[in-house]
Order: structure tokens, then C-alpha cells, then sequence
């Protein structure tokens, strides 16, 4: 795709993302944006946003979401891509409102949007969609030209963003005493979701136990593992775990949770662990809280010694695939065939979500699929 220098018919490139607080006074309104509709009290929402106020009320995930940006904006310069890129967020500033009323001000009319979530699920792509939906209509609204957005395609076993990954799973065991990296465990970590979301994600055809998003893990998960093994010569024994669960305590969600499987795993006698994020694109809250707090502490309570290896973050080489991610569905707008890079069992994943892909609890439009309004 290297002759494909100018990606129309993309006029812009859109990161949209889920947002943080950047100080203290912002974490209850933040947490109130995140919650809107639910009528929960700032009391409530203070005692929920404790994870921040540890941190100073800063999440990281502004700040990495900047990262990217500027590895973007490089590689794209670097490899002659003339494709400005801005940043809108769902929770907090920047908002993706006022974020597409800045990219239709400067004349942009065909927008490529990049989510930071590489898997399918409701609040993983289709909830992206709405928040698309929900601000063009703001837009039309006011009166103001409605630009076609596409959301890329699942990126979750793009080369670009499945090999940052190994070789933070290496390097982190690397990292274990010696005398426990042989017999070390794998836990490939992603964010619970309620079951039900579960087992309903991706399109029709994929829902069911899991549906498309642990199918997704797990086949990230293994394409790490047969690549660590390739390395090191050790089938290293793992398990896709989950964290980060919220929500009422009777309604069923993914397990098992991390700290519980830490604890199984110390009482079977295994010598060391390493946590592996592959669900989530940066170190944000649930990783720099959930892992790196609450299951390190787990960890050395139990006296087990673990490892977090790396997220993705703004490695070059994800920012590379962004890059081909681009091209592969301009070049497919443009009625061009082109090869969709994609690791695994899965295969690439579709430009346009279908009718019925990541249903919604309650009945909204979403952009960027086959049910948008805004086609």
C-alpha cells in the first residue's frame, strides 16, 4: 500500500476515546458523565472515584492518549500520509462534540475514527457508535455540515499491536527470579463485562458462550503464547483471566477475577506470574489500579512473585498499523482490493458492523455501521 500516500476519500483522522479526570475537582464530575442517567449521588460517585483521588485525581489515560497522538502525527509525516489527526474523547475533555464541531469548522467531511478499545463488545464499539450517533445529531442540530465518520475495523490481531505485546510478555519474564521464570504462569488479563454482554458481542453469527469478545481474547492470547514458546522454547502454561468488575453484585460477569486467580495459582504451587493487559491499548486506571495496586498487593501478600508487562501504549509499531489501518479501508472505499493484515484464527475483522452486532440494552442509533443514520 505504499503507493497509497493520499487516503481518500479520508479528509481526517478521528482517536476517540473514553477520557479522565486530570485533577481532583475532576474526578465526580467525570464520574458523573460516565454514570449519566443512572441518578447516582456525588457521595456515591466520591467513594466509586477513590482509585483516582490515589493517584492525585489524575488518570493516565490522557496523557497516553497524547502519546499517541504525537506517534501518529510522526509516522504519518514520516511516510508521507497527509492526514491531520484530532482527538475527541466520550466522558471529558476534549469531547467528541466539540471535536467534531472543530473538524467540520476546518472543512473536514469524510472522517476515519480510531477507538481505543481492539475488541468487540457493547461498550467496547457499539457504545462508541452511539456517542458518534448522539453527537452528529448535536450537530445537525445546530445546523452544521453532518460528516461521514467510519470507524476502522477491530484491530486486536493486527500484527501492530499483537507483537508490542509479546515482547512485553519476554521481557517481563525475563524479569522473574530465575528459579521461578521456567515454571512461571501466564494470566492474559481484559476488563469484565457482565456475561450477558458477553455472550452476545460481535455479530449474530458469533454470539453465544463468550461470543466474539473472548473469542478475541483467547486468540490473542494463544497467538502470544505459540510466539513466546517460538522464543524461549518453553510452552509457557496460561489462562485468560478478568478485572475491573463494577456493577450490581447479582448479576453475573466474566471470571475469574485476577486476584482469585492469583490465589489458585499460589495454592497449586506455581512459582511466579506474569499479568499480561492484552485487553486494554494503555496503562489507564484499571491497569495502573487494578494490576499494579490491588493484584501486585495480592501478590506479595501471597508472597508470589509477579510481573505487568506491557501495554501498548504509543509503540511505533502500533502506530505504524493505525497507519495501514487507514490506507486498507480507504483503499477499500475506493473499490480497490487490498490485503487485510490480521494474525490468528479469526481472520480480519469487518469494516461495518452489521444489524445485530454488540446489541444494545436500550434501543439507540449508532453511526458507523450498518444501521447508522448518518450513512
Amino acid at each position: 500500500m505504499s503507493d497509497l500516500r493520499a487516503p481518500a476519500p479520508y479528509d481526517a483522522l478521528l482517536l476517540l476515546s473514553f477520557g479522565g479526570p486530570e485533577g481532583p475537582d475532576d474526578v465526580v464530575p467525570f464520574l458523573a458523565n460516565v454514570t449519566r442517567g443512572r441518578g447516582i449521588p456525588d457521595e456515591r460517585l466520591k467513594e466509586v472515584g477513590k482509585h483516582y483521588f490515589l493517584f492525585g485525581g489524575v488518570s493516565p489515560i490522557n496523557a497516553q492518549n497524547r502519546a499517541l497522538l504525537d506517534a501518529l502525527r510522526k509516522d504519518f509525516a514520516d511516510h508521507g500520509l497527509d492526514l491531520p489527526v484530532y482527538w475527541g474523547n466520550r466522558n471529558w475533555a476534549p469531547y467528541l462534540t466539540d471535536t467534531l464541531r472543530e473538524l467540520v469548522a476546518d472543512g473536514h467531511r469524510r472522517i476515519a475514527v480510531l477507538a481505543t478499545s481492539a475488541y468487540a463488545s457493547y461498550s467496547g464499539c457499539r457504545q462508541y457508535r452511539e456517542n458518534l450517533a448522539e453527537s452528529l445529531a448535536a450537530l445537525e442540530a445546530e445546523g452544521l455540515p453532518v460528516p461521514r465518520v467510519d470507524k476502522l475495523r477491530h484491530y486486536f490481531n493486527h500484527p501492530g499491536f499483537v507483537r508490542p505485546m509479546v515482547d512485553g510478555v519476554l521481557t517481563s519474564l525475563a524479569e522473574l527470579p530465575e528459579g521461578a521464570r521456567v515454571g512461571a504462569h501466564l494470566a492474559f488479563t481484559t476488563h469484565s463485562i457482565p456475561t450477558s454482554a458477553a455472550d452476545n458481542s460481535g455479530p449474530e453469527e458469533a454470539h453465544g458462550d463468550g461470543g466474539a469478545y473472548v473469542a478475541e481474547h483467547l486468540d490473542v492470547a494463544r497467538l502470544i503464547v505459540d510466539a513466546v514458546r517460538e522464543e524461549t522454547g518453553v510452552a509457557y502454561p496460561w489462562k485468560l483471566v478478568f478485572q475491573s468488575r463494577s456493577g450490581a453484585p447479582h448479576i453475573p460477569w466474566l471470571e475469574p477475577d485476577i486476584c482469585d486467580h492469583l490465589e489458585a495459582l499460589h495454592g497449586a504451587g506455581v512459582p511466579a506470574v506474569v499479568m499480561a493487559p492484552i485487553g486494554f491499548v494503555s496503562d489507564h486506571m484499571e491497569v495502573l489500579y487494578d494490576l499494579d495496586t490491588e493484584a501486585t498487593a495480592k501478590a506479595a501478600e501471597l508472597g508470589l512473585p509477579v510481573r505487568r508487562s506491557a501495554t501498548v501504549g504509543a509503540d511505533p509499531r502500533f502506530a505504524a498499523a493505525v497507519r495501514e489501518l487507514v490506507l486498507e479501508r480507504a483503499a477499500t472505499e475506493q473499490g480497490r482490493t487490498v490485503e487485510r493484515c490480521a494474525l490468528g484464527a479469526l481472520g480480519p475483522s469487518h469494516d461495518l458492523c452489521p444489524v445485530g452486532c454488540c446489541p444494545a440494552r436500550a434501543l439507540k442509533p449508532a453511526a458507523a455501521g450498518a444501521d447508522s443514520p448518518y450513512a
